[in-house]
């Protein structure tokens, strides 16, 4: 098998895990279970951060998508009063 080949088997199965984690995050938000919410947001989180330094998804990509599902995961979690302010 060549490398290349190889590669790109590695980097699906790693990007199929991270749609994976993140849809479950999002379902989990969805359904108003914060602390399951949490746990899973910790997971995506290391395991976008594993797929960064490996190369397998651009840093920059890896940060926004950090960023983006941490806003996500803070405004699911404020009180309704808070957020109709």
């Amino acid at each position: 098998m060549r490398n290349s080949s190889r590669k790109q088997v590695q980097n699906r199965s790693i990007n199929t895990r991270l749609h994976t984690l993140e849809k479950k995050f999002a379902e989990l938000l969805g359904a108003g279970k914060k602390e399951d919410a949490a746990k899973a947001l910790q997971g995506v989180v290391s395991a976008l951060d594993k797929a960064a330094k490996t190369g397998t998804v651009p840093k920059a990509r890896a940060s926004r998508k950090k960023s983006r599902l941490t806003l996500q995961f803070n405004r699911a979690s404020q009180p309704a009063a808070a957020a109709a302010k």
